[in-house]
């Protein structure tokens, strides 16, 4: 394939054309738009479109008039610069595209990954979605962009069963504590019986990771802090040994979660990624662990 050059960022002697597919696809998503109106944009087929997110790209010229329709950046499409996500559908596309190529992950989510919760639990999200009173809602139903943040992550847990990469996730025991308590709700002006309903279900979530990091402790682990741990989400990725990227989020999808308001961002910095990983590892290195970590999962669900 052609190689790019372009001087106005760097003289480029290799680029990664598959990477710069996967991003025209996460913002084509992020900007709610499909490929019949990127195509008609440009003055190419649907076919085309398609074409260039898989990463069949051989002029700059293209880049700079898709950067301009998708409201980003040469240097965001080509990993020069940061990657920022304004909705939650593009980011969680994104992290689908990176977690398919990596072979371990490192996440600190609240309570926890949503990789690690149980397939009923896509259906709870969605009401507590429909329970938030947000731009997500619309009438009685979720908008259509909502609907297809929704899909993206099932697929994203889907595949998880199909590859396995190994997931290292950092709990902080506060967050637990709060998810447990306040139940799998989108607002706090619910039923007493709703809310009894959703306490339960949530024990339930709680319970599911217990069996996941008793089935598959050679590939998903745990880490529950009682430090107080960052407000902000990230997960890093790995391919074997090399660092691929971080992502961090502004998005929830515990209790009260949040899809909507927020950017989030993706980089491959090697120094964003150096200050994630320290920050974790710090973190783990302290943490219960182990046997530990599921004895301390239990306790608090006996406790409330």
């Amino acid at each position: 394939m052609q190689i790019i050059q372009w001087s106005g960022i760097m003289n480029l002697t290799s680029i990664d054309y598959l990477a710069i597919g996967q991003r025209l696809r996460a913002y084509r998503i992020a900007a709610s738009l499909n490929a019949e109106q990127i195509a008609a944009e440009l003055g190419i087929s649907r076919a085309a479109v398609y074409r260039l997110e898989k990463g069949e790209i051989k002029k700059i010229e293209t880049l700079e008039r898709l950067a301009q329709c998708l409201n980003t950046t040469v240097e965001t499409l080509l990993g020069v610069g940061m990657e920022y996500y304004p909705h939650a559908s593009g980011f969680f596309e994104r992290m689908r595209q990176l977690e398919e190529g990596s072979t371990r992950i490192y996440s600190h989510f609240e309570p926890f990954s949503y990789l690690l919760t149980s397939e009923k639990y896509d259906a709870y999200l969605q009401q507590m979605l429909l329970e938030t009173d947000s731009t997500t809602v619309q009438g009685d139903k979720l908008d259509p962009k909502s609907l297809q943040t929704l899909a993206i992550l099932s697929e994203r847990k889907s595949h998880l069963n199909t590859h396995l990469p190994k997931i290292h996730n950092l709990i902080g025991i506060q967050h637990i504590e709060k998810f447990i308590h306040l139940g799998l709700v989108g607002s706090l002006n619910i039923s007493p019986s709703t809310r009894m309903e959703r306490v339960l279900a949530a024990r339930q979530e709680v319970k599911y990771l217990l069996h996941l990091l008793e089935e598959k402790k050679d590939i998903v682990q745990v880490a529950i802090t009682k430090q107080t741990i960052p407000s902000s989400t990230f997960q890093i990725f790995y391919n074997d040994s090399e660092a691929l990227s971080v992502a961090s989020s502004p998005f929830r999808l515990g209790e009260l979660p949040n899809i909507s308001a927020g950017v989030a961002w993706v980089s491959s910095s090697k120094e964003a990624i150096h200050h994630h990983q320290s920050l974790f590892d710090a973190l783990w290195e302290n943490a219960a662990k182990g046997d530990d970590a599921l004895r301390l999962l239990r306790d608090t669900l006996e406790r409330y």
